[in-house]
């Protein structure tokens, strides 16, 4: 795989001014659509394409910003720039028009880079797991201390109603992302790492240029770094930068105490001192890491803690996120975007807690790359659950090179079942399913839709 992710440009500046036309190839994409009303509320003349129309190419065109589906030279025309999506390449029909007429092309990250930029305070929050809550739940935080925020979240914060926000304060928080050194376009005051794994194999090409990528990332933070000293993959990535560490362990600065047995309750206490108290409103271990880090940074910040009490208390969840759906004939039905193995058991060990008879498990596999490179994981963590349902691997942005399937994983996972259809994942559930049980889709692609379609069967 290779990304065409450029160093920061000052060229993109100039063309993200009030009155001048960008078009956003790939815009229904999640940090995408953000972008594109970002834009618009800039007051720049905003057009866009995507492959298909979803819910999200629909908002769009509600606040005014037209939509092609389907990429096409002629959807560029009159734009002043481009800005594409890391899946949108150069053989891309818009992006080969572009670069054939002269018309600059960006990627998205330098433009989020560009925008902040104008911000007192840019928050930038990474990680391989944790990122989409973890900045929601700093999302709110912000919120309760009436600082205004500009938000870009990478899935949907009930808050808010949507995942971004523009706000009028000095304050921008960002989920920040590795993949193609995307967040190296980035310039954060405040640098949060909440973890790092092996992951976007088909990029990186290992762990150590994973954690050489994150090293870049919080190199660029010009007032501070917020890192898990828990995770020793980080503190490896964090070697010679000076960091500001959190974590469970009292050689933090930043740690818990009197913590409950279920992970929801405890103490902040930063440099010694009590800090704030925390009652979460989600499951979790790896979801009490993610709300220390939030309090790390608002302590950081010089936030009070009151504020962070309360922000915390009044989060349940982002969309997508241990989200619950709704009710089958008596059996809980809920949605979680883990794609990734460490995601997968952090998940089903919150899921363990809450004393359901079974967990059914419809996993749908992101990426060949990804299940090709973290197979053996994918066997040990998805063994975990009491029955698994594999759908077939969502492709995203690639074609399927090294032929592997989702039956590859069945084979393995003693009990799974390969479904190579979503109706058929639905079916399986449907029959299946005993009271007593709970329903856990999960992936990062379309498999939510599985557990939609049986909720919407008739009771």
């Amino acid at each position: 795989m290779t990304c065409m992710f450029n160093s920061k440009s000052k060229k993109i500046a100039k063309y993200l001014q009030p009155g001048h036309h960008v078009h956003l190839v790939g815009i229904g994409g999640v940090s995408m659509r953000p972008l594109g009303l970002v834009l618009k509320g800039m007051g720049m003349t905003v057009t866009g394409s995507d492959m298909s129309s979803s819910v999200s190419t629909e908002e769009l065109e509600q606040h005014g910003i037209p939509v092609a589906i389907g990429h096409r030279a002629e959807n560029i025309r009159e734009a002043e720039c481009i800005i594409r999506t890391a899946a949108a390449h150069n053989d891309n029909p818009e992006i080969a028009a572009a670069r054939a007429a002269g018309i600059p092309v960006f990627e998205r990250a330098q433009a989020w880079g560009e925008i902040m930029k104008s911000y007192k305070n840019a928050i930038c929050i990474s990680g391989t797991h944790g990122k989409t809550t973890t900045t929601s739940m700093m999302t709110h935080i912000l919120m309760e201390a009436n600082m205004d925020p500009t938000v870009m979240i990478g899935g949907y914060l009930p808050l808010l109603h949507a995942g971004h926000r523009v706000g009028h304060g000095d304050t921008i928080v960002l989920e920040s992302c590795e993949y193609c050194d995307s967040f190296l376009n980035f310039f954060p005051t405040l640098a949060v790492v909440l973890n790092v794994e092996a992951d976007h194999l088909d990029y990186f090409k290992d762990l150590a240029d994973i954690q050489k990528s994150f090293h870049k990332f919080a190199s660029l933070a010009t007032f501070g770094v917020i890192a898990n000293g828990d995770d020793p993959h980080t503190v490896q990535a964090m070697e010679g930068i000076e960091y500001l560490s959190f974590g469970q362990g009292e050689h933090n600065r930043i740690h818990p105490e009197n913590m409950a047995p279920d992970w929801r309750h405890f103490d902040v206490v930063c440099d010694g001192e009590f800090y704030c108290h925390l009652d979460l409103g989600v499951l979790g271990k790896h979801n009490a890491f993610n709300a220390l880090a939030a309090a790390a940074t608002s302590w950081m910040m010089g936030i009070p803690g009151e504020a962070v009490t309360e922000g915390i208390r009044a989060f349940h969840g982002a969309g997508r996120r241990m989200e619950f759906k709704g009710q089958f004939h008596g059996v809980d039905v809920y949605d979680d975007y883990a794609h990734h193995p460490d995601e997968v058991r952090a998940t089903l060990a919150a899921v363990r807690t809450m004393n359901y008879k079974r967990i059914l498990l419809a996993f749908q596999p992101h990426t060949y790359s990804r299940t090709q490179a973290l197979f053996e994981d994918f066997v040990r963590e998805l063994g975990a659950a009491d029955q698994v349902v594999l759908a077939e691997i969502y492709a995203a942005r690639e074609s399927n090179t090294v032929g592997i399937s989702s039956a590859d994983l069945a084979q393995r996972i003693p009990g799974a079942v390969y479904c190579e259809t979503l109706p058929e994942v639905t079916a399986y559930l449907r029959e299946n399913a005993r009271e007593g049980d709970v329903i856990l889709t999960m992936g990062a692609g379309d498999i939510f839709r599985a557990g939609e379609a049986l909720l919407k069967e008739p009771s």
